[in-house]
């Protein structure tokens, strides 16, 4: 069997901003009707689940350490509307945790629905 891969260009792009020194941006990229789930372990046992809209989103950018931690790309596809991104957390260049990230984009290309896992217990290489 032949793997191919798609990129997923707006969860791409949504990564890149996230990473960059002006990551509010990405918020004038969701719909009116946007919902996210992003569960984040830290390994411990412990895990933190942002689960909301907007408001849910602006707390979560609010409590990110800004330049410390950098997403990476490992493999995506995309199936109609729907965004799949495996990815890996960096922090200074050293790997901390696996991602993966579901989008769905709507027909304006907003960030409709946006579901995260992070773990720092498994890697994908």
């Amino acid at each position: 069997m032949t793997k191919t891969t798609t990129a997923a260009p707006f969860l791409t792009a949504w990564f890149e901003i996230l990473d960059s020194d002006t990551p509010n941006r990405i918020l004038d990229l969701i719909s009116d009707d946007f919902e996210l789930s992003i569960l984040f372990s830290t390994g411990d046992g412990n895990a933190t689940d942002f689960a909301g809209d907007r408001a849910e989103l602006v707390g979560y950018l609010e409590q990110r350490e800004r330049g410390t931690r950098t997403h990476h790309l490992l493999s995506a596809t995309t199936i109609g509307q729907d965004e799949l991104f495996l990815g890996e957390v960096r922090r200074a260049g050293v790997p901390e945790a696996s991602f993966v990230a579901a989008g769905r984009v709507d027909d304006e290309n907003r960030l409709q629905r946006l579901l995260i896992g992070r773990s720092s217990e498994i890697r994908f290489e």
